[in-house]
């Protein structure tokens, strides 16, 4: 029975959402699996953004390891997936009265996301008889296989609505409703050729959305620094600009944006996204066929971004989305995959959908840095004597731990009725 793994670790070193434990977290578990679980070293692929050396965790190049990482194993195989890193929920831009949700996404180091429709594209493709462990030290993690199972946990992980107390659920939202005014006024200006001189929404902004848009470090009472592991909307944005060079990104714009920059090597569900748009565009003859009203207005921002894309390069630029075939529903944020679940993946998540994970430094101590979940995790399997430990048993332990140290997330469990009692990943070694 083989057994492959592939470990990814972001701390994104010298910028404004830097992190410290990541790395630490996949060192520390490429231990445990060789050590506790009998992973043979040659299996398991490290991808991190602390070696400059070594492939570097990108978005194409996680993407390509998960499908190596499926699409060789055997039947009856076991394969485990860590990530540790930032997670960020974007929101719907289609302009669709009906597409009201989030994507949950992870952050590759290259900006380049990976959402919870792709894992699930992924998991599907799992060949029969095999299963595989995903940990996503993450925030938003929840909600990263899409229409998976919840076993321990307490989230909505279908489709949400935006409403005026969200802003970004999880306390680090990102002022996002200014974001959203924000893209209205793009929309508007974009549209009309004139420039407002002011800004929509400002007069309305409170102290601590502007407090959001900083990922922030806070002190414990034992002297602990911990950051917390969500990206803020404006900061993703703030990144994307930097990594593209452009400064037009925006609510309305962020998946175009992806696609613009990334091309066939961007997530499928932004590919997905971009085909809906052209078809929209060719069956409206370029003209707006987008509904009214604010999400009318981030919609259609999407849509001129295409349009003026399409009229630049012509329509093979579209040819990456427009090979998906998907059914539009597809593209809608938060709403891909219906009906569809896999009875093969187990996925530990550091958080429910709506909250947020921590990134952790004991006394300040940067090369002592830890995920709060890969932490618990390593602690509850060392605890469990080398007995090994089910993965409904491992993830209630995680909970009682990370309570007791102070952190306010609660990891959960998604996975089918009968793989919640067996063990995490596989048995360990006999001692």
């Amino acid at each position: 029975m083989g057994k492959r793994a592939l470990l990814v670790g972001c701390n994104y070193p010298g910028t404004k959402a830097e992190l410290h434990g990541c790395v630490n977290d996949v060192k520390r578990m490429y231990r445990s699996l060789v050590e506790k679980f009998g992973f043979a070293e040659d299996e398991i692929v490290v991808l991190i953004d602390t070696d400059s050396e070594g492939t570097q965790p990108t978005g194409a190049n996680i993407r390509k390891a998960l499908a190596n990482l499926i699409e060789g194993t055997e039947d009856g195989g076991i394969l485990f997936f860590h990530y540790s890193g930032h997670g960020v929920r974007v929101p719907a831009e289609s302009g669709e009265p009906d597409d009201t949700g989030y994507d949950e996404c992870i952050v590759p180091c290259d900006m380049n996301l990976i959402t919870d429709d792709d894992f699930r594209d992924l998991v599907d493709k799992l060949p029969e008889g095999c299963r595989i462990t995903l940990v996503s030290d993450s925030c938003h993690s929840g909600g990263l296989i899409e229409n998976a199972k919840e076993q321990v946990g307490d989230s909505s992980t279908g489709s949400r609505s935006y409403s005026g107390e969200e802003e970004e659920q999880g306390g680090r939202g990102g002022g996002f409703r200014d974001l959203v005014f924000q893209g209205v006024q793009s929309a508007f200006e974009s549209r009309s050729g004139i420039k407002l001189p002011f800004k929509l929404g400002s007069r309305h902004r409170r102290q601590e959305d502007q407090e959001e848009e900083q990922v922030l470090e806070e002190e414990t009472e034992n002297g602990d620094v911990v950051k917390n592991k969500s990206l803020p909307l404006s900061v993703f944005i703030d990144l994307l600009k930097e990594k593209t060079g452009r400064q037009d990104v925006s609510v309305g714009n962020i998946r175009p944006t992806l696609f613009d920059v990334f091309g066939e090597d961007a997530s499928p569900k932004v590919k997905k996204f971009v085909n809906l748009l052209f078809q929209r565009l060719q069956s409206s003859g370029g003209n707006d066929g987008g509904q009214g009203g604010i999400w009318g207005a981030i919609g259609g921002l999407a849509q001129d971004f295409l349009k003026t894309k399409l009229e630049e390069s012509g329509e093979e630029y579209a040819s990456p989305a427009v090979k998906t075939h998907a059914n539009p529903h597809d593209a809608y944020a938060g709403s891909g995959n219906q009906g569809r679940r896999s009875d093969m993946a187990v996925l530990v998540s550091g958080c429910q959908s709506d909250e947020t994970s921590a990134d952790a430094k004991p006394g300040g101590n940067k090369e002592g840095a830890y995920g709060a979940l890969s932490n618990a995790v390593q602690s509850v399997l060392r605890e469990s004597d080398g007995r090994g430990i089910g993965n409904k048993d491992l993830v209630l332990a995680v909970r009682e731990l990370l309570a007791k140290q102070g952190f306010k997330q609660h990891p959960g469990l998604y996975c089918n009725d009968e793989h919640a009692d067996q063990p995490f990943i596989c048995e360990f070694l006999a001692y």
